[in-house]
């Protein structure tokens, strides 16, 4: 069991939070624990950022600054109860075209249900289907966008080259997903916060801690800033930044395919 930051060469594909598992064997457990919490989605991220997910969410999509043209088109993965993909249907004046893509058909049950209460169904589609394995030809996007999804992908570095090879000439691929803290007082705050009360607010919630264990823990995982945008260099992107918001609690990955 090691609890340290994973790098820009891998190690994500067998660790599920702490825990080493075999090859083959994250996806599913991954996915089990999407199907626990789909209902509670919106609420468990409300825990886990302290509301502030809202805000950098927008924070994505205004720097994305979705084209008012039709035409235009994103492919939002892992993002099936549709967060982000409303707010880029909203930000173009509802000319764009989203195409929400999520392993976990519970996620995506449960945006397709919110689409329809915002009168968003004809701006979007709703895809099963799996991050590494992308069913589309290539060229095909003008962005590709994914929010707190990309550490829950066993081998991500499949999953950039996917991303890669579906987007256009020019397109843009933008990454929001929890980092690294740089602040000396505030990383002590939230990893208190993040492994002690966070699994007791879940288990309040939803009756269950275990599959908010596994979020904190996938997240102390995860790369940190520099590492992962090293990891969207090796995928071919260029113009490679990031922008970290509340003291790196998050960050904003953007990459261009030129």
């Amino acid at each position: 069991m090691s609890q340290s930051r994973t790098s820009a060469n891998g190690g994500m594909e067998t660790s599920y939070g702490f825990r080493e598992v075999p090859s083959g064997e994250k996806q599913g457990l991954v996915n089990d624990v999407f199907h626990k919490v789909a209902r509670r989605y919106d609420i468990m991220n409300d825990v886990m950022s302290m509301g502030m997910h809202r805000a950098w969410k927008d924070a994505m999509v205004a720097a994305l600054n979705p084209r008012k043209e039709p035409g235009y088109k994103v492919l939002d993965v892992a993002g099936g109860t549709g967060d982000i993909a409303f707010r880029i249907v909203e930000a173009s004046n509802r000319m764009a075209h989203a195409t929400v893509l999520d392993i976990n058909g519970s996620m995506l049950g449960v945006g397709a249900e919110r689409a329809d209460k915002k009168r968003l169904s004809d701006n979007l589609t709703f895809i099963e289907a799996n991050a590494e394995v992308l069913p589309f030809e290539a060229g095909t996007f003008d962005a590709y966008t994914i929010a707190f999804g990309i550490r829950n992908v066993p081998h991500i570095d499949v999953a950039l080259s996917q991303a890669y090879r579906v987007l256009k000439r020019g397109g843009r691929l933008l990454v929001l997903e929890f980092s690294e803290v740089d602040m000396p007082l505030l990383d002590k705050v939230y990893e208190a916060w993040s492994f002690n009360a966070i699994p007791r607010f879940g288990k309040a919630i939803t009756g269950d801690a275990e599959p908010y264990q596994y979020l904190v823990e996938s997240i102390r995982k995860f790369p940190n800033q520099e590492n992962f945008s090293e990891m969207i260099r090796k995928a071919g992107f260029s113009r490679v930044t990031y922008t970290s918001y509340t003291g790196g609690i998050a960050a904003l990955h953007s990459g261009w395919k030129l």
